[in-house]
C-alpha cells in the first residue's frame, strides 16, 4: 500500500504497536514504524509528535467520549454518578478490541517512560472530568475530589478487564471497582447505569 493509502494513522499505531513488543520501545525507532507502516518518516510526523504519541492517540477520543457522558447525566445525578455514567462510556472504547489493549499496556507496563506519560494522560482525563462537573455546578474541591476518585476506579477497572479473560463486561467490573471504593470510604453499594 502507498504512503497515500488510507488509514495512514491506523497503519503507523499497529506497526509501532507490533515493533515494541518484538523489539522493545527503545530500540524502535520513527524510520522502523513508519517503515513497517510503508510510510514515511514525514507521513508519521504528520500524525504524531513522537513516538510516544502512537500508543496515546485515542486519548483525545477517549476523554472526549466520558466528558461527554457526565454532561448528559440527568441534574438531578449526584457527581459521582456523572462520572460512573462517563467511565461506563470508556467501556464501549475499550471493548472495541481487547487484544490490542493488553498489547498496549504490557508495552507500556515495560517502560518508565511510557508509564509515565499514561500518568500524566489520566491526569488530563481528570482536569477534563472536573471542567465537566463545573459546568454541572458542582462547586469547588468536590469536583476535583470526585474527578480524581473516578480516575482511581478507572484504573481499577481497566486493570481487572486486563486481568480477565476479555470476555467480562465493563460494567459489571466498573461497579465492582466502584464497591471497594465505597467500601473504603464507609459508604453503600453502588449502582451503576451506563446509559
Amino acid at each position: 500500500m502507498g504512503r497515500w493509502g488510507p488509514d495512514a494513522r491506523g497503519r503507523l499505531e499497529e506497526a509501532a504497536l507490533e515493533l515494541y513488543t518484538e523489539r522493545g520501545y527503545e530500540q524502535t525507532t520513527v524510520a522502523e514504524i513508519a517503515g513497517r507502516a510503508g510510510l514515511t518518516e514525514r507521513t508519521f510526523f504528520r500524525h504524531f509528535a513522537d513516538k510516544r504519541e502512537v500508543l496515546f492517540g485515542g486519548s483525545t477520543l477517549l476523554r472526549e467520549l466520558v466528558v461527554g457522558a457526565v454532561e448528559r447525566v440527568p441534574e438531578a445525578a449526584t457527581p459521582m454518578e456523572a462520572v460512573v455514567a462517563g467511565l461506563a462510556a470508556a467501556g464501549a472504547f475499550f471493548q472495541q478490541n481487547v487484544e490490542r489493549s493488553r498489547r498496549r499496556q504490557a508495552v507500556i507496563d515495560a517502560n518508565a517512560e511510557l508509564q509515565a506519560r499514561e500518568l500524566s494522560k489520566f491526569a488530563a482525563l481528570a482536569t477534563a472530568i472536573q471542567g465537566a462537573l463545573h459546568r454541572r455546578g458542582v462547586a469547588g474541591p468536590a469536583a476535583g475530589l470526585t474527578a480524581e476518585a473516578g480516575i482511581v476506579v478507572f484504573k481499577t477497572t481497566f486493570e481487572r478487564w486486563l486481568g480477565g479473560t476479555g470476555q467480562r463486561d465493563w460494567t459489571p467490573l466498573l461497579r465492582e471497582s466502584l464497591n471497594d471504593l465505597r467500601t473504603v470510604v464507609g459508604g453503600g453499594e453502588a449502582q451503576v447505569d451506563p446509559q
